[in-house]
């Protein structure tokens, strides 16, 4: 008989891990508390693609995650420099994790080209959000692994966990 507790993996930032962009983490606290008496395992597709922390931001250019994937669009860093590569290798060593750990569900950092879930940023750095998810939030969703945002689960935990969770 397995006893072992749920998984769910995590986006590494969300866990008080510095390996954003600007070296950085966007820690939520809350997310502990949501996810207690399950085994929480973080990662980042960045670093799991190779690119260092700190990094110049990076945004997806004439698409979303899934142009990525499909070859039609690309993702550049502020200074102009190509990181397509990095971001769809760190997005398959992702998928590759979840493959193995077999998580209940996925907890992605909102809005990232990475880890964005439903909104990313549009490319303009500009601030400005456009429908669609990042690379590695598009490749888990097409694996059939359901993925939410730290916002969705925080808005939706009783729904997402199905639990009567206040």
């Amino acid at each position: 008989m397995n006893t072992s507790n749920p998984k769910v993996m995590v986006s590494a930032c969300l866990m008080g891990i510095n390996c954003r962009y600007d070296g950085t983490a966007k820690t939520v606290p809350e997310l502990v508390e949501v996810l207690h008496g399950m085994e929480l395992v973080p990662f980042c597709p960045e670093v799991l693609g190779g690119l260092e922390t700190p990094r110049p931001p990076a945004e997806i250019q004439d698409g979303t995650g899934a142009a990525v994937l499909a070859g039609s669009a690309r993702i550049f860093d502020r200074a102009g420099v190509d990181k397509t590569a990095a971001f769809i290798k760190g997005a398959r060593a992702v998928l590759d994790l979840a493959r193995e750990v077999q998580p209940e569900f996925v907890i992605l950092k909102a809005n990232s080209p990475s880890c964005g879930t439903g909104r990313i940023y549009d490319g303009s750095f500009g601030g400005v959000l456009r429908d669609g998810d990042g690379v590695a939030g598009a490749l888990l969703r097409s694996a059939g692994i359901r993925v939410y945002s730290e916002r969705d689960l925080l808005e939706r935990t009783a729904q997402i966990l199905g639990k009567n969770k206040c």
